[in-house]
């Protein structure tokens, strides 16, 4: 299995300004999908959101595309 979270997180400390306080925490789930939360600094969240959530949402794509060869199914969410 990929590190999914580590994938994520390397993405994201280099949006924001504060990358010290990026959490990223990746666990399976009982349907068998990993679920992968990212946690910022509040004043960084708009950024990993984007413009329309495009960012967000080109960090879900890649996170998913790393998933296909594994034939897993992983889902990011910001809190």
């Amino acid at each position: 299995m990929p590190d999914y979270g580590g994938i994520v997180e390397s993405i994201v400390k280099r949006l924001v300004n504060q990358p010290d306080k990026v959490s990223v925490t990746s666990e399976r789930n009982e349907g068998g999908a990993v679920m992968v939360t990212i946690s910022t600094a509040s004043d960084d969240v708009g950024r990993v959101i984007g413009k329309r959530g495009t960012t967000i949402n080109a960090i879900r794509l890649v996170a998913k595309a790393a998933a296909v060869k594994p034939g897993e199914k992983v889902d990011v969410d910001l809190s």
